[in-house]
């Protein structure tokens, strides 16, 4: 029994230690910078950013691996996007607020706004041609 407990708690210790480096390193680690064409949005400028367009919101934070996977994807979408359609990012950390208004309780979530309403929302990574797929059936509801 004492084995086993020394085993398990040394596993545990391992397991800690582990994710504290990693998330350390993902800290230190420099973000790709974003598309020209990719909105930023905050609490100030989110309604009339994403009013009389179609928007895909990314909801994320700079400490969210699966996040920082969504930024050459995110760049890749919004390179090809019409002019009626943007993507936007909001960091969580620094718009809480807006987190909690959409009830985001996961990262990465993107939240599709037709004209400043939600219409779609996706958790987790997605790829590109997903995500282009679903603006585009948005863009026909028109």
């Amino acid at each position: 029994m004492n084995t086993t407990l020394i085993v398990l708690a040394s596993v545990l210790t391992v397991f800690i230690v582990f994710r504290m480096l990693m998330k350390a390193k993902m800290k230190s680690t420099s973000l790709a910078a974003d598309h020209e064409s990719i909105l930023t949005l905050t609490d100030k400028n989110f309604d009339q950013q994403t009013k009389n367009r179609i928007v895909l919101v990314d909801f994320w934070a700079s400490w969210c691996a699966p996040c920082r996977m969504m930024i050459p994807v995110l760049n890749d979408v919004s390179a090809e996007l019409s002019d009626k359609s943007r993507v936007g990012k909001v960091d969580i950390e620094l718009y809480q607020s807006l987190a909690q208004k959409f009830k985001v309780r996961s990262i990465p979530t993107l939240i599709l706004f037709k004209n400043g309403k939600a219409v779609n929302r996706f958790v987790g990574v997605k790829s590109k041609d997903f995500l282009l797929s679903e603006i585009s059936k948005v863009e026909k509801m028109s």
